[in-house]
């Protein structure tokens, strides 16, 4: 999963960052909250750590700010030296899903964020592999539509199970590529683009299978769920399907 930290503090960010990524996450750090909150309104993240003290301005504000940027699914997780009752309510009412002080355990922050992100994104943590028409062998590393097997390269055997278990939320570009490619230096824009347009033909994504793949201009990709009983997130003129 990608994770954003945000703490002034650089030994204790490189120490999260290497015990997250130690757990199979990847981990972006930040020392203000002006940037984080840059990246914020571009890139997508399955989880923040914010520190409650920082340079520029107060953790609280950062994580309302966030919540206007993009709503309530994303979990937050609040680490700060205050221990006081009030400050945890403080903290939770600005938008906060759980809290730690510090010093941190590390075992336990693992444990807490493990258990925001299943309660977030159950469909990512989770083994449902069968979506619709769409059914995945984890095992065998294939995807059947239909009952019929297709052929997909690695890549984009990845790219499709990842998509498939974020269904309706938006993924930026950067987040896909570190998911596929692992290191998005190695992994041109196009590259993506290409993949994309390849599961949109080899899987028929169209309404009438439930699914289709919705670009946002500047930003990234969506798997939408659609059909009946099915709502599709709503389109602004900024996005544009292909």
């Amino acid at each position: 999963m990608r994770i954003a930290v945000l703490d002034d503090d650089p030994i204790l960010l490189e120490l999260i960052k290497g015990t997250l990524e130690r757990h199979h996450h990847v981990c972006h750090t930040y020392a203000s909250g002006t940037s984080l909150l840059k990246d914020v309104r571009h890139e997508t993240f399955d989880l923040l750590i914010v520190d409650w003290h920082l340079p520029d301005m107060e953790g609280t504000e950062v994580v309302q700010t966030v919540r206007q940027i993009g709503g309530p699914q994303l979990p937050i997780l609040f680490i700060t030296r205050r221990q006081d009752e009030r400050d945890v309510v403080h903290a939770l009412a600005c938008g906060a899903d759980d809290f730690m002080t510090k010093p941190l355990r590390m075992g336990e922050l693992v444990a807490r964020t493990t258990a925001l992100m299943r309660r977030a994104f159950p469909e990512a943590m989770g083994m449902r592999l069968v979506f619709g028409p769409y059914c995945f062998d984890a095992d065998k590393r294939s995807l059947a539509v239909h009952g019929q097997t297709v052929e997909l390269k690695n890549r984009e055997y990845e790219l499709a199970l990842f998509m498939f278990r974020n269904p309706g939320r938006l993924l930026s570009r950067a987040h896909l590529r570190e998911v596929v490619w692992g290191d998005t230096n190695e992994a041109p824009s196009r590259s993506l683009d290409t993949h994309v347009s390849r599961l949109r033909t080899k899987l028929e994504l169209t309404d009438a299978n439930g699914y289709t793949i919705t670009a946002i201009y500047g930003m990234g990709y969506r798997l939408d769920p659609v059909g009946p009983g099915t709502t599709a997130p709503g389109r602004t003129p900024a996005e544009a399907t292909h």
